[in-house]
């Protein structure tokens, strides 16, 4: 692999070279659990609040508008998650070549691979736009969208798609302020934009009576902020990313690392999303009331998994700066920490959906609607028991990405979409809504089993390379 080929001979600086580094976080030396806990308690923080202006969307939209419009919402969410799910691993993979050449001194190359992810963030953004908002319609046809929330499904996502561009934004330069070590700062910036989004879903659909596109407006305005934040103070604060002119060339070497990270990291969102469309699909056939159980269901469910989200990119950078620094002692280390963190909070959890699901299920659906709201807390607690299968694909997944073996996440993601698909053609025709509650679980206990085995492969390959 390429990643390989740059890594045996890096351009190493002395560590005193660190001093320009700002706010940078060097997760190379000190006990690897503080230093975990350190990086993941701020992504956690943030993840919860990027999740918290969703829930207020999800929130407002059905007490304000109606559950049809918030099934229109939610019937969104697959292709929402396939579409923006690959611009997000793209800008992901991008920052881990700076995690690496961060942990390995060579602050050059790390601005060479700053200056080109850029240009092409910049390419992809926009092709991925265009390509989007022309087949939106399209695609939410094909995934037999009910036609009675087709329209407001349509308004709601073609509006998400139009801010891509935004979407690159935020994620590339959140993405490499934690791939320095940084991750407090994202999170200041997706408070501010949190609370500015409560405020324009309120302005949007319940003063001026936007309707589900209001909810988009106010997202999209949100992360631009959010991401306007993160760029500013990376100029600002950190000597080390600022690019000289040579450093600004276009390089086809360093672009073809980039996306030998950031497309397989893209493409393994995307797949695993595929299997989440074809589930959608196979849910949609069973008209709204089941696509609003799961809407709210899965909005509660992704605030709930958010530690776990927050404990694979905190691996990834571990295990990038790291991997630069040539210590992989300290990433089996780290791994066996972060395992036993994922399995102390899969247990808490739990215990939380058990004893309060369905209260905090309320905060989407009316107590009126019982059969969807008890399908909405089978869902979650059927989801919710497996929990810890979860937490494995996270801390592993993300910590083969930095150690720089990207392709191995397509590759789960493969056994993801090949579990989905395989629910939602079985089990949701022979079983209904009980089927489609099962999709998850298997989903992770297929990709459980090709990950373990890939670490240690990926383990061995990077001793050999060392050694």
């Amino acid at each position: 692999m390429k990643i390989l080929t740059s890594l045996r001979n890096p351009k190493s600086k002395t560590p005193s070279s660190r001093q320009t580094n700002g706010g940078a976080k060097d997760m190379t030396n000190g006990d690897p659990m503080s230093l975990i806990l350190g990086f993941t308690i701020p992504t956690l923080i943030g993840l919860l609040f990027q999740q918290f202006y969703s829930l207020v969307d999800t929130i407002i939209v059905g007490k304000c508008i109606g559950v049809h419009a918030l099934a229109a919402v939610g019937s969104t969410g697959s292709i929402n998650f396939m579409i923006l799910g690959f611009c997000m691993g793209i800008c992901s993979g991008f920052a881990i070549p700076i995690a690496q050449r961060f942990g390995a001194g060579d602050y050059e190359s790390l601005r060479k691979f700053l200056a080109n992810g850029i240009y092409l963030s910049v390419i992809f953004s926009v092709v991925i736009t265009i390509i989007v908002a022309v087949f939106c319609r399209s695609i939410l046809v094909l995934m037999d969208t009910p036609a009675d929330i087709l329209e407001d499904a349509y308004k709601y996502i073609y509006i998400i798609f139009l801010g891509i561009p935004i979407t690159f934004l935020y994620n590339l330069t959140s993405g490499i302020l934690r791939s320095l070590g940084d991750s407090k700062t994202p999170v200041y910036f997706l408070l501010l934009a949190s609370l500015i989004n409560i405020v324009l879903d309120l302005w949007f659909i319940a003063n001026i009576g936007m309707g589900v596109e209001g909810a988009a407006y106010a997202t999209v305005i949100s992360q631009f902020i959010a991401g306007s934040g993160c760029l500013i103070f990376m100029i600002l604060k950190f000597p080390i990313l600022h690019i000289s002119r040579s450093e600004a060339a276009i390089d086809k070497h360093y672009m073809s690392l980039l996306c030998g990270m950031g497309v397989p990291m893209g493409l393994q969102y995307s797949i695993t999303a595929i299997g989440s469309v074809i589930l959608q699909r196979a849910t949609n056939s069973l008209g709204s009331a089941a696509v609003a159980s799961i809407t709210a269901a899965s909005k509660l469910n992704m605030f709930l998994v958010c530690p776990f989200d927050a404990m694979g990119a905190t691996m990834a950078t571990f295990g990038g700066q790291n991997v630069g620094a040539k210590k992989l002692l300290r990433i089996k280390q780290g791994l066996k920490d972060c395992i036993l963190l994922g399995a102390g909070y899969s247990v808490i959890s739990f215990s939380a959906i058990v004893l309060a699901g369905k209260k905090l299920l309320l905060l989407f659906l009316d107590a009126k609607e019982t059969v969807i709201l008890n399908d909405a807390y089978k869902f979650l607690f059927v989801t919710g028991l497996f929990y810890f299968l979860l937490a494995i694909i996270n801390i592993v997944r993300f910590l083969i990405q930095g150690m720089g073996f990207p392709r191995f996440a397509i590759l789960a993601g493969v056994c993801e979409m090949v579990a989905r698909t395989l629910v939602s053609f079985i089990l949701v025709p022979s079983f209904g809504f009980n089927g489609v509650c099962f999709a998850h679980p298997a989903a992770w206990i297929m990709a459980d089993a090709f990950l373990i085995p890939a670490f240690f492969y990926v383990y061995k390959k990077l001793e050999q390379v060392f050694n």
